[in-house]
């Protein structure tokens, strides 16, 4: 299992840095919106998990830290953090946050997906 990391001893050069995920600037703001609410570091940490109606499900979570072994992109002082195993599956995504009449929620626009549910929580490859 990977170690935490500290944030505040470690410079985000020792990180792993991922040019191959990203954070738009609408779901730096909503993130760092619920962070400070939930008094809590702006790390939105992006997983996935076997299931969902497609094969895969997309897993968020607001994250106290960034593990050894997790990619890291960050916008606006916010980081979206995703771990090895994830990385594959969400390689050259953006995750996003869109407000419309069906509601308001982060969305994975993912090009390694071949697939995916209407609701956009899960997809397959």
């Amino acid at each position: 299992m990977a170690t935490p990391t500290s944030l505040i001893s470690t410079s985000m050069t020792d990180l792993h840095t991922a040019a191959d995920i990203a954070l738009s600037p609408a779901a730096a703001a909503r993130v760092a919106a619920i962070a400070d609410r939930q008094k809590k570091p702006a790390i939105l940490r992006l997983s996935v998990e076997g299931g969902g109606c497609s094969g895969f499900q997309y897993r968020f979570g607001l994250a106290e830290w960034v593990d050894s072994d997790d990619s890291v992109a960050e916008t606006n002082g916010v980081k979206l953090v995703v771990d090895s195993v994830s990385l594959d599956l969400v390689r050259g995504a953006e995750v996003d946050f869109v407000e419309s009449l069906g509601g308001a929620a982060f969305r994975v626009n993912n090009p390694v997906a071949a697939s995916g549910c209407g609701c956009g929580t899960s997809f397959s490859v």
